[in-house]
């Protein structure tokens, strides 16, 4: 029989570092979106093609796919507090530094950098969510952080629009490095693990602890000596791989090529693109802690892990698909309306995707490894997305043809999530590697 988990636990610390979190992916999707707001309005400086934007717009996700596979590692032997600052630093000092670019190639290489900064930021919050959160809440838990990437992309909209037309898209990317600056400083200050914590309570360690919180020193025995090349061997972690590049593609759109499909296919200006092109992200936002929030009520009151996790993976993803239809509307609040949707299946998806690297790590020291196995294949997407949008822009002068592909990508993430990945269980020891 099922058994329902009560938390009657009266410390909130826990919600407290995971704020703090979010405001950290805040800044850093700010960051990494600012340049597909402000591409746009840059025009007379650089003069580039729309498969030159698409290069520029990759070139970020080049070196951060490229990094996550260290990143997961580094978080799993530094810990979050010290890997969080150094990231933060990093990405902060490159944003700013934005702003000197005079030349495809400068801005090539800004955003390449900038992408090694921010490689750590996904695997140090899906750590301390692991960490710092008990099973039954650690979706909505993720779906908090997560959202900070959609906050990011929501408030770039209107707070780029608003520094380029008053201060120049120069000073805007200098202004916005130095609050990732002032946000690093405050990390360093403020976060600790759980048992290091000085305002930790009894009652609430306890509580972390009885719900199968992942905690530093839980790697002793068998799962602990798991080698981290182990882990390709399991059927699970190539499913979340080819799953979150699935997710990852409808994602990217709304982080690359939106703003410019608003303005060139729908007739936005700057005004009204900073007026409503940030609604999709708004819904994405209540999508994702949805997700999380009703994720964590099933499985506290019983339900199967694997059944919660899939069922609610899958249904985003279909709902998702819409992205396709959105193109052939005629009226533009329509288009609006259901990319508003698409992003909210997707981000419905990833709070209980974020959420897999603590469920199914063998101890602590491989969550963020596993974290970064997963976010390497995802941003895969991040490379081809911008790439093929622009390509098959200039080819067809339409977003109809990508924004199709999206789609069908859409459902192949649908069918990974039901399908290739069987049970949502901490992984077992390789055959051949039994102690």
């Amino acid at each position: 029989m099922a058994t329902t988990i009560r938390s009657t636990v009266r410390g909130r610390l826990r919600w407290y570092m995971i704020s703090y979190v979010f405001a950290g992916l805040v800044i850093n999707y700010l960051d990494r979106a600012s340049l597909g707001v402000a591409l746009p309005f840059m025009g007379e400086t650089f003069k580039l093609s729309k498969t030159e934007e698409g290069m520029i717009l990759a070139a970020f996700f080049w070196s951060y796919d490229f990094f996550q596979l260290a990143a997961g590692w580094f978080v799993d032997r530094y810990g979050p507090r010290r890997t969080f600052t150094f990231a933060s630093l990093w990405w902060s000092v490159f944003t700013s530094l934005t702003a000197l670019a005079g030349s495809f190639a400068s801005l090539f290489g800004v955003r390449l950098l900038l992408g090694v900064g921010e490689s750590p930021a996904a695997t140090t919050s899906a750590k301390v969510v692991g960490r710092w959160f008990p099973k039954h809440e650690r979706a909505l838990a993720t779906g908090i952080w997560d959202s900070g990437s959609r906050v990011g992309g929501v408030i770039a909209l209107p707070v780029v629009t608003g520094l380029i037309a008053w201060l120049g898209w120069r000073w805007t990317f200098v202004i916005i490095g130095l609050i990732g600056l002032l946000w690093a400083y405050g990390w360093w200050r403020t976060y600790r693990d759980p048992q290091e914590h000085p305002k930790m309570t009894e009652e609430e360690l306890a509580y972390l602890r009885e719900g199968g919180a992942r905690w530093a020193g839980d790697d002793e025995g068998d799962a602990g000596r798991i080698r981290w090349r182990d882990l390709f061997r399991n059927r699970t972690i190539w499913a979340m791989m080819l799953g979150f590049f699935c997710l990852n593609m409808v994602v990217y759109f709304f982080l690359t090529f939106f703003p410019t499909y608003l303005v060139e296919e729908r007739g936005f200006s700057l005004l009204t693109l900073g007026l409503f092109g940030a609604l999709p992200g708004l819904v994405a936002i209540v999508g994702e802690w949805l997700g999380g929030w009703l994720a964590d009520r099933r499985i506290a009151r019983g339900d199967s892990l694997t059944r919660v996790r899939k069922t609610f993976i899958s249904g985003g993803f279909l709902v998702s698909m819409v992205i396709g239809v959105a193109v052939w509307v005629p009226q533009a609040w329509m288009a609006l309306a259901l990319l508003s949707i698409a992003y909210a299946g997707s981000t419905f998806a990833a709070a209980n995707i974020w959420s897999l690297p603590a469920d199914v790590a063998p101890a602590d020291r491989h969550v963020a490894s596993i974290g970064g196995i997963q976010n390497f294949a995802s941003n895969f997407a991040g490379i081809i997305s911008p790439i093929m949008v622009g390509f098959l822009v200039d080819r067809t002068s339409s977003f109809a043809v990508p924004l199709m592909v999206i789609s069908a990508v859409a459902l192949l993430g649908a069918i990974t999530y039901a399908v290739i990945l069987r049970r949502v269980e901490p992984l077992g020891i390789p055959a051949g590697r039994e102690a």
